[in-house]
């Protein structure tokens, strides 16, 4: 069978591959070379593949993926909460955008108000696919940067189909404008009814009916079926297809087949998402761009800058810290994928002229090819323009610092459980959050938080750092977590400070940055792991608690047991190798419970040494062998490691 396509498909596969191996030699983002492949392969180019519409077709499958993908990880109680970034962020940064470029368009003699404002339209919208792609391969899309991104993004992908209504009335062919924006929106309302109606009646038993089948390739094409088939909904309804396909992922995002799907269109996505990078760079004509050059880096420039300002000023018109502006501006500073759709249709109704079209083309690209580097470069960016503390944000004056407390920062699920654990175990502590809808609703349910970036020296001083006994840093963004261990190791050189981090690669760095402990979640993700098939193995309790000592090594030197009450101990931990000391509640009908220190033979038959025993409130220290253990008494044992865990029994009920 001859399919004409084919050898340009394997040919752009092939540089594909050659391209991604030589970005990764050479320390460049894909991206970049997938652009560049595309304008060397693109008739603009060598001419290479003549049939750009195919590669494009393939592209938006990538797309739709990309969202789809996006939607699984995201929840849509996530998404409810992100209404007032969506709504709010979104509409600020996309009338900012335009209201720049239509006035500069209009400044410089582009043409009339309706071509200045539609210059405003095709550069206002981002790039979804590299902007998530690299905020997810930096795993900064849960920080607040990458979640106010992310709400921009949304409600660009929302404005792409008014912006399509008004292009003919810009260009001076439309009809009646206000009964195709109210049709949008009726038809907009009835999607949603129908999601609404599938995510509670039609999902769950489509998919438990798979499921239960057992195979494989019939839940990967459930799932691809279900999802081309919403992004086609709302496509025939005049959106478009990548919000139809984020909404097919939010649909699954709550239910217990999301990691599976998500597994599933991981290797499509990746591909046809390529594709997509190619085929933007075959839009581009390679001897253009040489002809005009200074036009094509002037407007780049003008694009980013502009653009960077808008994005940052909608993060702070949400309440959000200048850090978190510079990094999300930079991280919005392109030209998006819809843009190029929406600049085909102004062509065609004489909005742009030919060669303003190339123009837009070769500094759209250019934005896109250094997004990665300016996402890189946004952190160090954003150190030195926040260096000044006046620009932090600062908790309400009034309040009185706590002592010897714990400040956690961040206040997403990780935050929560430890401020529940803390609030159990009787330790005062303070919370840091930089999302100022978490700090509102949190503080009217009662938790002792505050807004603030807890980079910053002032409000890390607020929050009492140097009264503070630990400080446990719960954030997704690692850039904002190494500045904050610096930071507060500065202020405090005496201060436990606890890392959360997601790879175990990043450990080194945070500890001598003045870490004291780092917890790599892919680590203790694995302990999990090999402690659950140990138990299905039936090895002995005590094993696998030593092997847990054993794995977790000098990061985890205090030993945590399910067993250990919460009742405010603290545990203690001597610079011994192999020994610890830990604190056991002696339990009703415990074998210690009613005897002495000799009777109990503690240090000679058990290697252990009692250095403390708290009771009804106060501390024996140094007990001797006459000292009469009761029940309650918080009981401070020194000893080796194993032994602490397999002696455990000695305190605990019978």
């Amino acid at each position: 069978m001859d399919i004409p396509f084919l050898p340009e498909l394997v040919l752009i596969l092939a540089m594909s591959v050659v391209v991604m191996y030589l970005c990764h030699k050479l320390g460049l983002p894909p991206v970049v070379g997938f652009l560049a492949a595309g304008v060397v392969c693109g008739p603009g180019g060598f001419g290479l593949v003549k049939d750009v519409h195919q590669v494009e077709m393939l592209a938006e499958i990538g797309v739709v993926l990309l969202l789809f993908s996006i939607g699984v990880e995201l929840s849509a109680s996530e998404l409810v909460r992100l209404k007032r970034p969506v709504f709010l962020g979104g509409a600020a940064q996309i009338c900012l955008t335009i209201a720049a470029f239509a006035g500069l368009s209009f400044w410089i003699g582009m043409g009339d108000v309706g071509k200045s404002v539609f210059m405003g339209f095709v550069v206002a919208l981002s790039s979804t696919a590299i902007v998530l792609g690299e905020l997810r391969n930096r795993a900064e899309l849960e920080s607040p940067h990458g979640r106010v991104s992310l709400s921009i993004l949304i409600f660009q992908d929302l404005a792409i189909v008014p912006m399509m209504l008004l292009t003919p009335f810009l260009g001076g062919q439309g009809g009646q404008l206000l009964t195709s924006l109210g049709m949008m929106l009726v038809k907009g309302l009835a999607v949603v009814a129908v999601v609404l109606a599938l995510t509670r009646f039609v999902v769950p038993r489509m998919f438990l009916t798979v499921a239960r089948v057992r195979s494989r390739e019939l839940f990967l094409m459930a799932t691809i079926v279900f999802c081309l088939a919403v992004a086609l909904l709302t496509s025939a309804v005049g959106l478009s297809l990548s919000l139809g396909a984020f909404l097919a992922g939010l649909m699954l995002s709550e239910s217990e087949y999301a990691l599976n799907a998500l597994e599933g269109v991981l290797p499509f996505k990746d591909i046809f998402t390529s594709l997509f990078f190619v085929s933007v760079g075959m839009l581009v004509d390679a001897g253009f761009i040489a002809d005009h050059a200074g036009k094509v880096a002037v407007w780049t420039a003008a694009i980013i800058v502009l653009k960077s300002l808008a994005a940052g000023g909608a993060a702070m018109a949400l309440g959000y810290p200048l850090r978190t502006a510079v990094l999300t501006g930079l991280a919005l500073g392109q030209v998006g994928e819809f843009s190029f759709v929406l600049a085909k249709s102004g062509v065609d109704v004489g909005l742009l002229s030919h060669g303003s079209y190339q123009i837009f083309l070769a500094s759209s690209v250019a934005t896109m090819a250094l997004t990665p580097w300016l996402i890189q470069l946004a952190p160090v960016l954003a150190a030195r323009l926040c260096k000044d503390p006046a620009g932090a944000a600062r908790p309400p004056g009034g309040h009185e610092a706590p002592s010897d407390h714990l400040i956690i920062v961040g206040f997403g699920p990780g935050g929560k459980q430890i401020a529940h654990a803390a609030k159990r175990a009787g330790i005062v502590y303070l919370v840091l959050e930089m999302n100022i809808d978490t700090v509102k609703r949190e503080k009217k349910a009662g938790e002792p938080i505050r807004y603030g970036d807890a980079s910053y020296p002032a409000v890390l001083e607020h929050a009492g750092v140097k009264q503070a006994r630990v400080l446990v840093v719960v954030v997704s963004d690692l850039t904002a977590a190494r500045r904050m261990v610096s930071t507060a190791r500065k202020l405090n050189h005496d201060l436990k400070i606890i890392v959360r981090t997601r790879f175990v690669g990043e450990t080194p760095e945070l500890l001598a940055l003045g870490a004291s402990e780092v917890v790599p979640e892919e680590f203790e993700t694995s302990i999990e792991i090999f402690t659950r098939v140990l138990v299905e193995y039936l090895v002995p309790n005590q094993t696998i608690e030593r092997f847990i000592l054993e794995a977790r090594g000098a990061n985890y030197r205090m030993l945590r047991t399910p067993d250990i009450p919460l009742d405010g101990q603290k545990l203690l931990t001597p610079k011994l190798s192999g020994m610890d000391l830990a604190v056991f509640a002696v339990e009703r009908g415990a074998p210690l419970a009613g005897r002495t220190l000799e009777e109990s033979g503690m240090r000679r038959e058990h290697a252990l040494t009692v250095v403390a025993v708290d009771r009804d409130g106060k501390t024996h220290m140094n007990p001797d062998g006459a000292f009469g253990l009761a029940e309650g008494d918080q009981v401070y044992v020194f000893g080796r490691q194993e032994d602490l865990v397999d002696k455990k029994w000695l305190f605990s009920a019978v």
